[in-house]
């Protein structure tokens, strides 16, 4: 199979090869953007000899199952077939027959990430940038400094040192569209006295079409609107005032291909709607999501089984997820007919151990507390949730901007209010006060 690159990626080359020192790639999902700057990082470590180059992304799990065992041995047999390199599996590196190295690490291990930082590197690349804190950035930096040669015409010259970056867009507030886009520090918002060093392209699927199947733009056409905008259209989303949640924060803790913890506990939560089996085209969804807290602490969004229907067909599917899932509780939102909910699922599986909670505060001042976990990384994500993850950051401050109801959403809150209880208080009124001239009246006096 030959491997030709496209205007688009030649383009990008063109970028790679200028004399910004921090060249990115930002754009839809599967335009090549990976695949272009692992072939030129490995064309710079065949060219010079003891070079070294990091690829780096926040979790080393994500680097293993993307980079090593996909996309780095793809672009090897694609671009360079005659070219024997060698993976070392305990230290985690790839060498050249010229002894040219390429690191594979992530910036959550602190062991790892120590041991990768104790060398020099002529390259680094951070892998979906999105993901990867600022600060953690910024350390790695602190190791783009060997000095290597390579040969051009004959003559042996120092190799420029190099840093490239990519990424499926998040918002606007990330520190990769500050410092690409608008050329300012990200933490001191003043414009970059070096603006020309930082150099971006955007690359999207449109721009790959002869190396996707047939059909993949369709599936991307067929996401939710914020969804579509990042990985078809490759735009940085615009930021939502107070937004509770953001794709970057979700994306960061997201966990696909990794095994999951042993689960201690696990809960199907339900949010009902009004809908009926049939004339619902109008109702909402009933939002019925799974969680489950795992024996490392952390809580894992497990399924979404939102769908629209009525009360038999919605109370199979909860109590069915609660079979399957060996779970511990059904919690459900009384707010449709109010014991109804109760008698749906222990109708549809008679003795189910059922929780009914009352919703007395609004949606957003529940919601506060589990987007904090979020962003602490104690809630993840155990595969794409697009729908629900649309919702979640329709959350604000001030209440929720989505243009459709949250059951998705609501479901996903009520169940890790469960899993992490005391976060949801629901308030209380205030104590009565008598008046003073009715004090005795009413002590019965």
């Amino acid at each position: 199979m030959s491997f030709k690159l496209t205007t688009k990626q030649n383009a990008a080359i063109d970028l790679f090869g200028s004399d910004a020192t921090h060249g990115m790639l930002f754009g839809g999902s599967r335009s090549g953007k990976t695949f272009l700057i692992l072939r030129t990082i490995a064309l710079r470590a065949m060219a010079a000899p003891g070079s070294r180059h990091a690829v780096l992304r926040f979790r080393f799990n994500h680097v293993k199952v993307s980079i090593i065992h996909d996309t780095w041995p793809k672009m090897m047999r694609l671009c360079y077939p005659e070219v024997s390199c060698k993976i070392d599996k305990t230290d985690w590196f790839a060498e050249f027959s010229n002894g040219a190295q390429v690191w594979f690490g992530g910036l959550d291990d602190k062991e790892r990430t120590e041991k990768i930082l104790g060398q020099e590197y002529v390259s680094l690349f951070f892998n979906e940038s999105s993901q990867i804190p600022f600060a953690s950035r910024n350390l790695a930096l602190t190791r783009l400094a060997q000095k290597c040669t390579h040969s051009v015409g004959g003559t042996g010259i120092q190799m420029r040192r190099k840093a490239y970056y990519d990424c499926n867009p998040p918002s606007q507030a990330h520190w990769s569209y500050k410092l690409f886009v608008q050329h300012r520090d990200p933490e001191t918002n003043k414009m970059l006295s070096d603006p020309d060093q930082y150099a971006s392209l955007q690359i999207n699927p449109a721009d790959n079409l002869e190396n996707l199947p047939e059909d993949y733009i369709k599936t991307l056409d067929a996401l939710p609107a914020r969804m579509r905008i990042r990985f078809k259209e490759g735009r940085f989303a615009d930021l939502a005032e107070n937004a509770l949640w953001n794709l970057e924060t979700i994306e960061k803790w997201r966990s696909i291909n990794m095994e999951l913890p042993d689960m201690q506990r696990i809960i199907v939560a339900v949010d009902p709607s009004g809908a009926g089996d049939q004339d619902n085209t109008d109702n909402d969804e009933i939002g019925i999501v799974v969680v489950g807290l795992g024996i490392d602490g952390n809580a894992y969004l497990l399924e979404d089984l939102t769908l629209k229907a009525g009360p038999k067909t919605w109370g199979n599917v909860a109590t069915t997820a609660f079979d399957r899932w060996d779970a511990d509780l059904i919690v459900a939102e009384k707010n449709f007919g109010g014991e109804m909910v109760r008698f749906v699922i222990q109708t549809a599986r008679p003795r189910t151990p059922c929780k009914i909670v009352i919703a007395s505060r609004g949606k957003a001042v529940r919601a506060e507390p589990i987007s904090a976990l979020t962003e602490q990384g104690k809630i993840r994500f155990a595969g794409n949730f697009p729908e629900l993850e649309d919702e979640l950051c329709s959350f604000t401050t001030a209440g929720y901007v989505g243009t459709t109801s949250p059951n998705r959403a609501d479901a996903f809150v009520w169940a890790m209010s469960e899993i992490f209880p005391g976060l949801i208080r629901e308030k209380k009124p205030p104590p009565r006060v008598v008046p003073y001239r009715f004090r005795d009246r009413a002590m019965g006096s």
